[in-house]
């Protein structure tokens, strides 16, 4: 017969190794009951101020109108609020994200570049501008100037119309 009393507790580990894993699962979950409480200290609390966008003479628009039929509204100045910059355009401007998921250009006047505002995919923006057709004129404008380069004009190129910012307003921040 065999002798099997040297190997007698060394078979007999399912017990410490049961308590070690519930003692590993408590630890994880309290450290994790931490973390939460970290992250929901560090939320930000944004302060509003209640601005008066009532501009006299200024269409406030859906972007989803504006982007299945800008016709109506050619040459006019039309307010967008609160859609988020889906991609830059060099420095000119940005495409707007819409409900359908095709972007709608915008092209920031001078007096907006001049002012050195800092965009970035994910913002949210009110924008007031005219509605304008594109043409080949405003694209060789745009390359001259070297605020987009042959890249960007071959894809500013897609947009049938576009809005000439005169105000551009960051009214949230990305991710």
């Amino acid at each position: 017969m065999l002798d099997n009393a040297s190997r007698r507790g060394a078979v007999d580990t399912g017990m410490p190794l049961m308590i070690l894993a519930f003692v590993v699962i408590g630890g994880f979950m309290y450290w994790l009951t931490g973390q939460t409480a970290a992250e929901r200290a560090l939320k930000i609390v944004e302060d509003t101020v209640a601005v008066d966008d009532t501009d006299p003479g200024v269409t406030q628009v859906a972007l989803g109108d504006l982007e299945v039929d800008p016709q109506p509204y050619l040459g006019t100045e039309v307010r967008v609020a609160g859609f988020g910059i889906a991609s830059m355009l060099g420095t000119q401007g940005f495409w707007l994200a819409t409900p359908s998921g095709n972007p709608f250009l915008v092209s920031m006047s001078e007096g907006v570049l001049a002012e050195g505002m800092t965009l970035s995919p994910g913002d949210t923006v009110t924008v007031v501008g005219r509605v304008s057709q594109m043409n080949d004129s405003t694209l060789n404008v745009w390359t001259g100037a070297a605020t987009i380069n042959d890249n960007d004009r071959i894809v500013a190129e897609f947009a049938t119309f576009f809005m000439e910012a005169a105000t551009v307003r960051v009214t949230g921040g990305g991710n």
